[in-house]
Order: C-alpha cells, then sequence, then structure tokens
C-alpha cells in the first residue's frame, strides 16, 4: 500500500494538469491491483498522501475533477515579492468569462446581449489563449454561431473541483486570484449594438 501510494505521488506530482480518479486507477491495476477493488482504494490511497503532506508547504487538493499538488494558501502572502505572476485579464474579459461561466453554452451574441456591450476579438482571443474557454459545438440557428463554453483549465485556475462549485457571480468578478497583473490593456470600445445589427460570430 505505501509503494503503491508513493507511485500515485510521483504521478501527481508530475503532471501538469490535476490527475483524475480514473487515472490513479489505470495505475493501480497496472501495479496488479484488483479492478473490482480499484475503486473503493483509491480514497485511501489519496487519505494517505495527504497525511504525509499535513506539516508541509504543499498540500494534495481536488480541483477541476482530479487531484493536485498546490501551495497551501496561508503561505502565498510570504511568496507574491518571489514568484513571477502571470498576467491578469482585463475587466471586459473576466466579465466576459463570468458570463460564460454561468450561461454556458452561449454564443458571442448571448454573451453581448447580457453585457449590453460588444465583445471585442481581442477579449476572446485573450479568454482562448488562456485556454479558459472552448468552442462547445455551434448553435442550431441561422448562421450556426459557435456555442462557448468554460475548460478544464478554468476550473483549476479558480480552484474549483466542478462547476457546480462556481462563487457568486460578484466574487468571480472581484477574485481572479489565479491570474495576474500585467500592463494595463488598451481600452475596449464599449458600445451599445445598433438595434438589429448583424455582429459576425466566431
Amino acid at each position: 500500500m505505501s509503494d503503491l501510494s508513493r507511485k500515485i505521488e510521483a504521478l501527481i506530482f508530475a503532471s501538469a494538469e490535476p490527475v483524475g480518479d480514473h487515472v490513479i486507477r489505470a495505475l493501480v491495476e497496472g501495479q496488479g491491483g484488483d479492478p473490482a477493488e480499484s475503486s473503493a482504494l483509491v480514497p485511501t490511497l489519496i487519505a494517505a498522501i495527504r497525511g504525509r503532506y499535513e506539516d508541509h508547504g504543499v498540500e494534495l487538493v481536488e480541483v477541476a475533477k482530479g487531484w493536485q499538488f498546490r501551495t497551501r494558501p496561508e503561505l502565498a502572502g510570504a511568496l507574491t515579492t518571489v514568484v513571477e505572476k502571470p498576467r491578469r485579464l482585463s475587466r471586459a474579459a473576466m466579465e466576459a468569462l463570468a458570463v460564460i461561466a454561468y450561461h454556458q453554452p452561449c454564443t458571442r451574441a448571448e454573451i453581448e446581449a447580457i453585457r449590453g456591450v460588444t465583445l471585442s476579438q481581442t477579449v476572446l482571443d485573450a479568454l482562448l489563449e488562456d485556454g479558459l474557454i472552448v468552442p462547445k459545438g455551434r448553435k442550431d440557428v441561422p448562421g450556426r454561431p459557435v456555442l462557448w463554453g468554460t475548460s478544464a483549465r478554468f476550473l483549476a485556475a479558480f480552484g474549483l473541483r466542478d462547476l457546480a462549485a462556481l462563487p457568486r457571480r460578484e466574487e468571480l468578478l472581484v477574485d481572479p486570484a489565479a491570474l495576474v497583473e500585467a500592463p494595463e490593456p488598451e481600452p475596449e470600445t464599449e458600445t451599445q449594438p445598433e438595434t438589429g445589427a448583424k455582429t459576425d460570430d466566431v
């Protein structure tokens, strides 16, 4: 059991993305474990790993329907001056991301209708570049616009197990803790769409 938990620990540590239970079960079965018992064994193995890290600077947490090692929140303040931060999304991008998170899957036109302003291609590109949103097919209406939804990267960035764990919309807008500061973006043209005007979709 100890040797198996150490192998799972190494697997999670080596992975750049959260490791799902199905991957852990595959490792257990690959090491000779009984497939009928592997599902019940995974929580015990995870608990053993978490116990080993109780007094460490990192902890094993469940995010994006998987397991990942992360710095303990109480130590984050001591690292802010020495750890380089990635860029923070603009307010317009955060607003668009919040709309997508709570109304997905939704089209670009629907995002604009909810926000009350046009959605620039620059904002959409920023969300795509950071891997926070992904296409979820096309809506069955004239023009077949792309439907957008959030990604596993979105869940991991905000430390969410799944979409059911989403905080209130206000918290999502003001606390993008996993996304960091960057030079001030160029102001987005926030103009009201003209009535009846056609908005190109991506």
